[in-house]
């Protein structure tokens, strides 16, 4: 096969690289997300492929633009939100996108009540996403096979068009349950067909969730004492090991509890001069007041 251009033409691989402003993004992404080394590696190398693409188009290379639709699979908490924020800002500085702007929704977002609703409010959704990234939470959800008289699959339909007819102007991300989105898949082949990149979430450890914790509370300007950061690694393996558990979500909720029993305690202190470091450090007793620690059913703290 010959190709269509001068093959001793050059481009500077590193120049556009640098240019482009993707490396910048990446860094973000490795500061905002503790662990999920699989993931970051997955989206260096589609950033990759993207900007050799982009400058094999700049060379006069023919080639039939790339597929950039996404799922993103894993539990709840484990950064698929903030990793497609980012997907978008890398599409957009590639120039695949027009926006760096991300919609995201759920099914109620898309699927209607009644007659002639499900339409309407599923091309809403598309018209704001357009230029951008669409990104569905708990897609799956869209399907129902068990209720004939649901309307999910109009949106699906329209979905389907949409992802194929305007493919070079919106980019639609599924997430969800990784067993859930391949019965999903498997129902309805035409969204498989339609996705080029597959991404798998991994829980996160007990150690990266204490990391996070602790990144969650300086951002807020907050700190653990040393025994309050033993009893929250003893909290972490405890309401791991029970249901319902959302990695990052959980040790959100859990920190904003502490942060609360802090607070009363603090308040019923009034009578003394507080210092700055009474107002930012949190203690065991506001970690081990929880009652998964005292071995309560179900969690809720």
């Amino acid at each position: 096969m010959t190709l269509p251009v001068d093959g001793a033409l050059s481009v500077d691989l590193a120049g556009a690289y640098a240019a482009s402003g993707v490396g910048a993004i990446l860094d973000q992404l490795d500061r905002e997300l503790v662990g999920l080394l699989p993931v970051k590696r997955r989206i260096r190398e589609i950033a990759a492929l993207l900007l050799v693409e982009r400058v094999r188009k700049e060379l006069g290379v023919s080639a039939a633009p790339p597929t950039l639709h996404m799922s993103f699979t894993g539990n709840p908490g484990t950064g698929k939100t903030t990793v497609a924020l980012r997907m978008a800002d890398i599409l957009h500085r590639l120039g695949y996108i027009r926006s760096n702007h991300l919609v995201s929704v759920t099914r109620d977002d898309l699927v209607g009540q009644y007659i002639g609703h499900t339409a309407p409010k599923t091309k809403e959704v598309l018209k704001r996403a357009m230029g951008g990234v669409l990104f569905i939470d708990e897609a799956y959800y869209l399907y129902r096979p068990e209720n004939e008289r649901d309307y999910g699959q109009e949106s699906i339909e329209i979905l389907l068009q949409v992802m194929e007819s305007k493919r070079d102007d919106l980019v639609v991300i599924l997430a969800g349950y990784a067993e859930r989105m391949e019965r999903f898949f498997t129902a309805n082949p035409g969204f498989r067909s339609r996705i080029a990149h597959h991404i798998d979430f991994p829980d996160y450890t007990a150690e990266e969730l204490l990391q996070i914790a602790e990144r969650m509370l300086a951002e807020q300007s907050y700190r653990l004492s040393a025994s309050a950061r033993e009893a929250l690694a003893d909290y972490i393996r405890a309401r791991m090991a029970q249901p319902h558990f959302a990695n990052a979500r959980s040790i959100r909720n859990a920190l904003d509890r502490a942060r609360l029993r802090q607070a009363v305690r603090l308040f019923e202190a009034r009578d003394r001069k507080l210092t700055a470091d009474d107002l930012v450090t949190i203690e065991a007793d506001e970690i081990r007041a929880s009652r998964v620690l005292a071995g309560d059913r179900p969690a809720a703290a």
